[in-house]
């Protein structure tokens, strides 16, 4: 299949290639396609010798160009109605019936220049299908959001995040304003699904994606401020699956300074070694690093409720465990050459010895996060 791609280098567009190009390549199998695909990319600067190449030849049609955001208003009309004519009648001249989707904007119902404009453009797409018998599909996107979006142009979500992430203010006019956001990969699932013959559409003839978050301004940038402070907490907010929250920290980490990926963590050191945490999570406990030097031992405590695993990813140490009550000694040699996670149940006093010659490097993870108000931490040696 050859797929025409125009404003390939928009946001969309370069979401949509650079799918497409994994499937082509075989790294991504999810969408189920097993046909070669050929993907021409079109854009602004490609030039009418290109289209019309592109348009002789090819089986399908993600027209994504546009104008959002023109020095004058004329532009709008000849941005999103005038290209869209000059595209059509180029399938046309070739005799080119493929199926064309092609985006479109909730605004096209406004009367306003670039809902005009958007609105003569879905009128030129349905003549062209009638007149042609092409499969058209129209997408009226409301506010799309995530990664490679433009900030500071026509999206509140790239601008909110662009200027939190780098401390610059932003200015919320009205918090109790409600969006509908649809986020890029549920949009690029969408369009892909198209080429299966399997995309939504609804009474009216338009088509659409099926997950749409609607949120507030203020709820928006309430959490990007959670998020930028996460560094500090060491936490990370409940990603739940097909979640908002999760697609909004994803886009807000897209938009990092590429000089502040990286950020120090608390590093409480002694002569025994040290001990970091890593993550506190609300629901799925405590993440944490712990090293030892030759011949230390540390832990010999035990748990009412909180239980751990601890992975020893450098060195070689043995982990030893005794239930409370109980004189029995339960031993595991452990060392990063063979990982594997030993659990430590509550009711269980237990500690870990460094047996090596160089630093023992210990993952340890734990169901709740320490509480110096409730640690339910109490000692008692295992070997008495």
């Amino acid at each position: 299949m050859k797929i025409l791609i125009t404003g390939a280098r928009g946001f969309i567009g370069k979401n949509l290639t650079a799918t497409l190009e994994n499937v082509r390549t075989g790294k991504d199998k999810s969408f189920g396609i097993s046909e070669n695909i050929t993907i021409y990319e079109y854009d602004k600067e490609s030039g009418q010798g290109l289209l019309n190449q592109y348009c002789k030849d090819c089986d399908f049609v993600f027209h994504l160009a546009g104008v959002n955001r023109p020095r004058e208003q004329e532009e709008y009309m000849e941005g999103n109605f005038g290209f869209t004519s000059v595209l059509l009648n180029t399938l046309k001249r070739h005799g080119n019936n493929c199926p064309v989707m092609v985006s479109s904007s909730i605004q096209a119902v406004l009367d306003n220049s670039y809902g005009k404009s958007k609105k003569a453009g879905e009128d030129l797409v349905f003549a062209y299908g009638n007149e042609t018998g092409a499969q058209v599909c129209i997408y009226r996107f409301p506010n799309v959001f995530g990664k490679w979006c433009r900030p500071n142009y026509n999206s509140a979500v790239a601008t909110f995040c662009h200027n939190i992430a780098r401390g610059i203010p932003i200015q919320v006019n009205d918090s109790l304003k409600r969006l509908n956001l649809v986020y890029i990969d549920d949009v690029i699932a969408e369009l892909v699904a198209l080429l299966s013959g399997k995309g939504h559409r609804d009474v009216q003839g338009y088509y659409y994606v099926p997950v749409v978050h609607t949120v507030t301004l203020g709820e928006i940038v309430q959490l990007l401020y959670a998020f930028k402070s996460s560094r500090n907490d060491i936490s990370v907010p409940e990603l739940v699956e097909n979640g908002f929250v999760k697609k909004l920290y994803a886009t807000y980490l897209s938009y990092l300074p590429t000089d502040q990926f990286c950020y120090p963590l608390k590093m409480n050191a002694d002569e025994r070694g040290s001990f970091t945490e890593i993550l506190r999570t609300a629901d799925r406990g405590q993440f944490s690093v712990n090293t030892l030097k030759p011949g230390v031992t540390k832990g010999n405590h035990w748990h009412h409720t909180k239980h751990e695993k601890f992975v020893v990813v450098s060195g070689r140490g043995l982990i030893q465990l005794r239930k409370i009550g109980s004189e029995e000694i339960i031993e595991y040699h452990v060392c990063g050459e063979k990982i594997e996670t030993v659990d430590i149940p509550p009711g269980y006093t237990h500690n870990i010895i460094n047996e090596g010659s160089c630093d023992l490097v210990v993952f340890m993870w734990s169901n709740e996060c320490f509480d110096l108000k409730k640690p339910d931490t109490y000692f008692q040696e295992v070997v008495r």
